[in-house]
This record gives C-alpha cells, sequence and structure tokens, in this order.
C-alpha cells in the first residue's frame, strides 16, 4: 500500500500561541518549547537586552540546542550514498517535460536553470550549516526532522510531521528516503519544482516582468497543492507510459485508491485532473487551467474604484 504521508511541508515562520501571562518564560523554558514544537516568542523576551541583541541571542541559544540534540539523536547512524549519482542532472530530467509544457521555447532554458539547482540533498556534513542557514526557526526544526526521519531515528518533536522533503523559496530540501519511496506515483522532486513556480517572481530568473506577470506561472492559492499533486502524478504516468492507451490505464490505476492525506486537497480532484491530462494534448496545460485564478485579481486602484461603486449603488 504505497504511503500517504505528506510530500511536503512549507513553513510560514514562526508562530507563537502561549497565552499571556503575568509570568515571563525563562530561556530554559523556550529553548524546551522551541526542541518539543517548533514554536518560537517572536518577540524573545526571555533573552535581555535590546530587541536585536535579544534575537541574536535567542538565534544562537535555539539553533545551537537544535543542532546538539540533532548530533545525539543521529549518532551511530548514517544514510547510505543515494542512487542518483548526479543531482543536478536528475532534478533536470525530472522536470524538464513540465517546464517544456508550461513555457514558451524563449523561457524555457532560464527556468530550467533554476529549477535544476533548487535541490538540496540531506547529509551528516552538510545538515549543521543547512540548520543555521534557515531563515524561520520553525524552519530550522522541520528541516532537523526531516533529516532525523530519513535516518529512522527519533524526532526532535514527539508531533514533528513525517516528511520526505521541505520546500523553501525556490530550495527543496530532499532526504534520501525519498529514493525508497514505494508509490509509483510519487516524485517529491516533481512536487516541490511545481510549488517554485508560484513562488519565485519572473525577474529572478532573468525573465521580463509586466503587471499580470510577476511570478513565474499565476495559480490559485487555494490550488497550490492540488496543482502540485497533479503535476506530481502526471510526471509520472507520463515516465511510466508507453502509450496513449497506457497513460490512460495508468492515470485510471492512480485514481483508483486514495494516496493524499494532505488536508488542503481533494485526492478525488486531483485524480479528475491527472485523468483529464492524460488524455489531453499537452496535459501540463491543462492541469495549470484547472489550477488557474478564476479571473485576473483587480488592482488595489481597481479594488478600491470597485469598492466606492458598490458604496454608491447601495445608496
Amino acid at each position: 500500500m504505497p504511503s500517504k504521508r505528506n510530500r511536503s511541508k512549507t513553513p510560514d515562520g514562526a508562530r507563537y500561541d502561549a497565552q499571556v501571562t503575568d509570568r515571563v518564560p525563562s530561556v530554559e523554558d523556550e529553548i524546551d518549547r522551541y526542541l518539543r514544537t517548533g514554536e518560537t516568542d517572536p518577540h524573545h523576551a526571555a533573552w535581555s537586552g535590546g530587541f536585536m541583541e535579544r534575537a541574536n541571542r535567542a538565534r544562537d541559544d535555539l539553533r545551537g540546542t537544535l543542532i546538539r540534540e540533532v548530533r545525539r539523536l543521529a549518532e551511530g547512524r548514517s544514510y547510505a550514498p543515494p542512487p542518483c549519482g548526479n543531482i543536478v542532472a536528475l532534478t533536470r530530467r525530472k522536470v524538464e517535460p513540465m517546464v517544456r509544457g508550461l513555457f514558451p521555447r524563449a523561457e524555457q532554458e532560464l527556468v530550467l536553470a533554476t529549477l535544476e539547482k533548487s535541490v538540496v540533498l540531506l547529509t551528516s556534513e552538510n545538515i549543521e550549516a543547512l540548520l543555521l542557514d534557515q531563515g524561520f526557526d520553525s524552519s530550522a526544526w522541520t528541516l532537523a526532522n526531516l533529516y532525523l526521519a530519513g535516518l529512522g531515528a527519533q524526532l526532535v518533536g514527539d508531533d514533528a510531521p513525517r516528511l520526505v522533503g521541505l520546500s523553501e523559496g525556490t530550495s527543496c530540501y530532499v532526504s534520501p528516503e525519498y529514493f525508497a519511496e514505494d508509490d509509483p506515483f510519487a516524485d517529491f522532486i516533481v512536487h516541490e519544482a511545481a510549488h517554485i513556480f508560484h513562488n519565485c517572481k519572473r525577474a529572478s530568473v532573468g525573465l521580463r516582468e509586466t503587471r499580470t506577470k510577476e511570478w513565474l506561472l499565476n495559480i490559485e492559492y487555494r490550488k497550490r497543492e492540488t496543482f502540485a499533486y497533479s503535476c506530481e502524478a502526471y510526471a509520472r504516468v507520463l515516465e511510466r507510459a508507453m502509450s496513449l492507451s497506457h497513460r490512460r490505464a495508468l492515470a485510471e490505476e492512480y485514481g483508483s485508491i486514495v494516496r493524499i492525506s494532505e488536508e488542503r486537497v481533494d485526492p478525488a480532484e486531483v485524480a479528475r485532473i491527472v485523468a483529464e491530462a492524460a488524455a489531453a494534448r499537452n496535459g501540463w496545460k491543462l492541469i495549470l487551467g484547472r489550477c488557474a485564478p478564476a479571473s485576473r485579481p483587480r488592482s488595489p486602484f481597481q479594488q478600491l474604484r470597485h469598492s466606492r461603486a458598490g458604496s454608491d449603488v447601495a445608496r
């Protein structure tokens, strides 16, 4: 039975849910809470000094303790060398059909040059530097648990999600556990590359930006995971299919069981999109069309005019 774990987690930054009380938590309290939950106080009230001084002290204490805990939990464990060889070449091979299907020929090489370097394979040699480099404390905590899960080690947080990858910005962090995935329709690299399309601005990869074309692809916010899962499954259908009829049969096989546990996604909708894509001339464009915004978003000025017009009618 294929795994139904979430493919990835895209952090939204630190969250602070502690109730306001008269007692200011100690540094030890904050470190303990961070290790258990990945959450931190954005005001760093437990540390002394001005805001920047508190922030620097908190970062040193929280990340330092996290790294020491990862060392302790990972002791005596190691990853087998991944079978992929060159991760850049593998990533390009995985994402190239998607890029060719979604972008004009003149833009394809610039997009591919960005995506092929986006995947970072976690190892014992790079994990500590990666934990220090993360912009958010919550991202570092999730990455630490991703690394430990791939080793089969105890996680830092008891309730931490078991993931095979983490996406942030234009970087996709992959555990070697990715290569042991047993679902024939799973492909984390394609899934996360699909998220980069709505996270990355055109100008950042050297493409011309306009008022209506700011991001690589315009995808409805609520459909982002649907888009990524659909691209992931369709990529595997194309990779495995020997003919058009085989492609349709694989799409039907994909939809025969529930393979997604992500709460933000309707598995039946993804299965329908994949089936339609398998029968289409350009399935990638069909997937994009199913996940595009219903209408072009208004500019702030247009929204203001619309609001005023509505007020006038009401009066």
